[in-house]
């Protein structure tokens, strides 16, 4: 579901960085309040265990598409809306700035569609209304897609990227369906996990170990065939509408090349020194969150 700078134009693209970065801000700022030093450890390896699992890949069957776990209902489950949310937003940001998944322009979109919706709409409206945790985490997961889907339907409508917006909403929102419920019972998995070991120091470097084999080993595994919004563009392909006209547009596409150093690494070497350099991040990110709220909270 990470969109490329061709499918946003910076009508579009541009107020939503702000606004997710306005999000954000907004994010640390709740999240600090009891944001424990005890919470770091748990917070950084569960980040990193979804940027792992964001890169596996599996084949839908039954179509010539293949999905990956989004992970922001599992996040917003075990750490809390506000964290999860500030855990999407570097996920992103490292994806679209080292390995160009997802275009700069496209930044904010991608994190409103993949971060917001999930953490501060599927999240309390659905998850927290199911006393089945692992029922909760399925339908969390599916209205969380279905939601994104729908916003990258209208983020391109209004790019002028997409001209048949009903069959596009129909291929987006039936794909990310299926993928939606192998994400819902992952996610359930996982969150039962959390519960029982009680975010343990073993839980926790467990879930980072899993990140790094994960990372380094299985993507090499994963599926080549087009994700749930490649797919549905290729279906749609005689009415889409490249924007890639523009200053913008080409200063965007200049900038990411020169980020996406991780790209010119092998494979396993560009997702290990990723994952790592998430953890080493958000570390950072979320040691800063804990030191703030002491501070502000003595």
């Amino acid at each position: 579901m990470h969109l490329g700078n061709s499918i946003i134009c910076p009508v579009t693209g541009i107020p939503m960085i702000v606004a997710m970065g306005a999000a954000a801000v907004w994010a640390f700022k709740k999240a600090r309040k009891d944001f424990t030093q005890d919470k770091i450890l748990p917070t950084v390896m569960l980040t990193a265990l979804v940027f792992g699992l964001q890169m596996i890949n599996f084949s839908i069957p039954t179509t010539a598409s293949s999905g990956h776990i989004i992970g922001a209902v599992l996040l917003s489950a075990i750490l809390g809306p506000y964290v999860a949310f500030l855990s999407m937003c570097l996920i992103l940001i490292i994806q679209s700035l080292f390995f160009a998944d997802g275009g700069i322009l496209a930044l904010g979109c991608n994190i409103f569609n993949m971060g917001f919706l999930a953490c501060f709409v599927a999240y309390p409206i659905v998850y927290k209304a199911i006393n089945n945790k692992f029922l909760a985490s399925v339908f969390a997961s599916v209205a969380a897609l279905q939601l994104g889907s729908i916003a990258v339907v209208i983020e391109s409508a209004i790019s002028g990227s997409m001209t048949n917006i009903s069959m596009f909403t129909s291929l987006m929102c039936s794909i990310h369906l299926a993928i939606s419920v192998i994400e819902g019972i992952a996610t359930g998995a996982v969150v039962a996990i959390a519960k029982k070991t009680n975010l343990s120091k073993m839980f926790s470097y467990s879930m980072g170990g899993a990140a790094l084999i994960l990372s380094g080993i299985i993507s090499n595994y994963a599926s080549t065939k087009p994700d749930g919004l490649e797919w549905s563009l290729l279906n749609m392909s005689d009415s889409f509408v490249a924007q890639t006209q523009g200053q913008i547009y080409a200063i965007s596409e200049v900038l990411q090349t020169k980020t996406a150093i991780l790209t010119n690494l092998p494979s396993v070497a560009a997702n290990l020194t990723g994952c790592l350099t998430l953890i080493l991040l958000a570390f950072v990110m979320f040691r800063s969150c804990c030191q703030y709220g002491n501070q502000s909270n003595p």
